[in-house]
């Protein structure tokens, strides 16, 4: 039993100290657009002070049989729901879509002064290709102004897709939402969502959270294409999908 306990204290240690050093490592080199990456910070002093608590047997000992038995019983359901989630996100990571589709509805991320984040280039570069072996489809930019843009999300889209050869009467414009169920009611109002064919372009870790949103919604005929995401940040995505899906989820959105 000592032995058990001292390996899961190293282990502990470990994931929290690399934890903190992960958050560090967004905030100092990403340039990231938002502050949940600090969420990695909190976790790692969670993980080492939880750590302690181990190291320090006496103090688990003094609680309750009953607390510690709803304790590592909630903990061990959290772990096992995290990981079914992350499984389902992980699954459609390679979304394809089908040729032919009536409309291409690429989702709206951050825009930056000098141009599209890293995230939203990566879905435009998607739907390029796409839209170039498809010249029939009509694409759907869906993204409006946050308050660190420039640009509405859509806008910037639009000068990125027709500066790249894509028509500009090949382009429709939604400048309203400011999050994932927005951008989809409100393209939906550009849509017959009983019989168009719809191609949701967005980033990989995004694919799986967006669709179910969209079916919810009434999208009939829908297929996924996931673009590609930065490696280092995918952690950092997948944790935000998992609390986005769990959001979602309690408010009815899936």
């Amino acid at each position: 039993m000592r032995k058990i306990i001292s390996a899961a204290t190293v282990m502990l240690f470990i994931l929290g100290i690399l934890c903190v050093l992960y958050c560090i490592s967004i905030g100092l080199f990403m340039g990231y657009g938002t502050s949940f990456f600090l969420i990695w910070g909190v976790m790692g002093v969670g993980l080492i002070g939880f750590g302690w608590i181990v190291a320090h047997k006496k103090w688990i000992n003094r609680l309750p049989v009953w607390f510690r038995t709803i304790f590592f019983t909630v903990v061990g359901t959290g772990i096992f729901i995290f990981l079914l989630i992350e499984g389902l996100i992980l699954a459609q990571f390679g979304a394809k879509a089908p040729d032919g589709a009536d409309y291409c509805l690429i989702l709206g991320a951050q825009m930056k002064h000098h141009g599209p984040s890293d995230v939203l280039r990566r879905r435009l570069d998607t739907a390029i290709k796409y839209l170039e072996e498809n010249p029939e489809t009509i694409v759907i930019v869906s993204g409006g102004k946050g308050v660190n843009e420039p640009v509405t999300e859509a806008r910037g889209m639009y000068e990125y897709l027709t500066k790249r050869g894509i028509e500009p009467e090949r382009i429709l414009l939604e400048e309203k939402s400011g999050n994932t169920w927005e951008n989809l009611h409100y393209s939906s109002e550009l849509l017959d969502l009983e019989k168009d064919i719809v191609v949701l372009v967005t980033n990989n870790f995004h694919v799986f959270r967006a669709r179910g949103i969209a079916k919810k919604m009434g999208y009939e005929n829908l297929s996924g294409l996931a673009a590609d995401s930065y490696p280092f940040m995918v952690p950092n995505n997948l944790l935000r999908e998992f609390l986005g899906v769990i959001k979602d989820s309690l408010v009815g959105n899936l």
